[in-house]
């Protein structure tokens, strides 16, 4: 086919005129995805010279470098004016960090924390406008999410209320399942779980009647079996479950419901060494003989080595997971599912599509990849470890999403 003289001029002028409009409206952004639409584009102009008549070629040109840059251009958003959010877990973190922006932004913030002399919440009193409000609440108790709910409304009457984002979130132990205490289980189901269900609830008339907002940080744990995370695994899955039902059963009231799933940040949970350990040796003294003979110490502590060491890779920027909220908050059109943070899209990628052998290895090799418990290692009595069973004990550095909110 013989090549034209004017190689899709046209489409490509048509592409720089709305790429440098939205630049100009900061509806679009520079950088590596813009760059990889028009390399793509570069590509599909070549073949399209070779390929198809010159009108075809630029038609399917210019279509192409519509589509990509309304992709790439950012949702449109709702203004500010006087909304009202309510946000749990501000003592550090996902919350605090996520307080300070709205407030800058013009929110009116309801922001609870564990204790209102925590170094978190004296910096929010520090840094924030008046119009950031502190509030004192513990999701396992009663007495206080109805205390918030009271306090929410008393200072909502004017603006109401638009959103609410459930932040708050609690792990104190990584191990197995088995020696995991019931009560850590419970423990985790109370914060993760339960009250936000009962702080949920408790503000649905106020979110009814402004058609807000629900946002909740969950966990990649809660989508896949993350060794050793089993108790925090499990309530982030029910939580999840349960904004999914919300977000089908309030869709008539006009109520949007988020889920953001982080990856591995450096939160002050991660920054947090010592607490890990005095955790491990908590753990320790308290395991029957039976486990502890069974599985052997050596075994905790390669388990808490490999942790610490996947935590030490942790993302120091806590924005990703900011601009989230704030998106899944304003945003026209806002996602049901969030993913800030690296490497998420592979982790899904690989559990979803991938066979089950390939999905386990693949969490063990970049989270934590336990080593033989001592009674299945050779010469120790008791059943002989099959060849899939041995795991290769160095430690792997990775993902993690434990968080601290």
């Amino acid at each position: 086919m013989e090549r034209w003289p004017w190689p899709s001029g046209g489409a490509w002028l048509l592409v720089a005129a709305r790429a440098l409009l939205q630049l100009l409206r900061a509806d679009l952004r520079l950088g590596r995805p813009l760059l990889a639409a028009l390399a793509l584009l570069a590509v599909l102009d070549w073949l399209c010279q070779r390929l198809l008549p010159p009108l075809a070629a630029l038609a399917v040109l210019a279509a192409a470098g519509w589509i990509a840059l309304s992709c790439l251009a950012r949702p449109s958003r709702l203004p500010v004016a006087t909304r009202a959010v309510l946000i749990t877990g501000c003592d550090s973190g996902f919350g605090k960090e996520a307080a300070k922006k709205l407030d800058a932004m013009g929110f009116t913030v309801l922001a609870t924390v564990l204790n209102l002399d925590s170094p978190g919440a004296l910096e929010l009193r520090a840094c924030c406008s008046s119009n950031l409000r502190l509030l004192q609440m513990d999701l396992t108790k009663p007495a206080d999410i109805r205390h918030a709910l009271e306090f929410t409304k008393a200072h909502t009457t004017s603006t109401g209320l638009w959103g609410l984002v459930n932040n708050a979130g609690f792990n104190d132990v990584v191990a197995d399942a088995e020696l995991s205490p019931v009560a850590t289980f419970r423990s985790c189901m109370e914060v993760n779980f339960f009250g936000a269900l009962q702080l949920t609830k408790g503000l649905l008339p106020l979110l009814r009647r402004s058609r807000g907002r629900i946002v909740t940080v969950g966990s990649p744990a809660g989508d896949m079996p993350y060794p050793c995370l089993g108790a925090y695994g499990t309530s982030k899955a029910a939580l999840v479950l349960l904004m999914d039902t919300f977000s089908c059963e309030l869709l008539p009231w006009g109520i949007k419901v988020s889920v953001i799933q982080p990856g591995c940040f450096r939160t002050e949970s991660v920054k947090k060494v010592d607490h890990w350990g005095r955790r491990k040796q908590l753990l320790l003294d308290n395991l029957s003989q039976e486990l502890l003979q069974a599985y052997g110490e050596d075994y905790i502590e390669h388990l808490y080595e490999q942790f610490l060491h996947s935590l030490s890779l942790a993302l120091p920027d806590l924005n990703p997971v900011v601009d989230a909220i704030v998106d899944a908050l304003l945003a026209a059109q806002p996602r049901r599912r969030y993913y800030p943070g690296r490497g998420l899209g592979l982790m899904y990628f690989i559990h979803n599509y991938l066979p089950e052998g390939l999905r386990r290895r693949f969490l063990q090799a970049f989270f934590i990849s336990p080593c033989l418990p001592r009674a299945l290692q050779p010469g120790q009595p008791g059943p002989t470890p099959t060849q899939e069973a041995v795991q290769d004990p160095a430690p792997h550095p990775g993902l993690s999403p434990t968080e601290a909110q």
